[in-house]
């Protein structure tokens, strides 16, 4: 594989390896929103909004138009979305088998043992 691609993957994948950003594109997948939109769904600063956007336009994951005094940002590509779908599902398949294995340590764990108790003699 050209060494380029290989840089395009992880500056794609580090344009994507940001909780908000994620958060942002699961927004967006619903249709078009507005900076000021995003800030109220996601209960932050628009300046954080704002900040985390430019990284995704600057990896074409978001493009952005001018509606009047707003600007309007979308997924630029679909296929985005589908790898988002495509990281959950291997996300949940993780917890699946993490569930599965510690079941099964429960499952090898002895049952608790008790503990004798000795009466002790007592003088009188």
């Amino acid at each position: 594989m050209p060494t380029a691609l290989r840089h395009f993957k992880a500056d794609f994948f580090k344009a994507l390896a940001h909780p908000m950003r994620i958060s942002i594109l699961e927004l967006l997948r619903a249709g078009e929103m507005s900076v000021n939109e995003l800030q109220l769904r996601l209960e932050i600063e628009s300046s954080s909004v704002s900040q985390q956007l430019a990284v995704l336009r600057s990896r074409n994951i978001v493009e952005a138009r001018k509606n009047g005094t707003s600007v309007i940002y979308h997924v630029r590509d679909p296929q985005v979305l589908e790898l988002l779908d495509v990281a959950r599902r291997i996300f949940n398949s993780h917890l699946i088998d993490t569930r599965s294995k510690l079941e099964e340590l429960a499952d090898e764990e002895p049952a608790p043992t008790k503990r004798k108790t000795t009466k002790r003699a007592t003088s009188r």
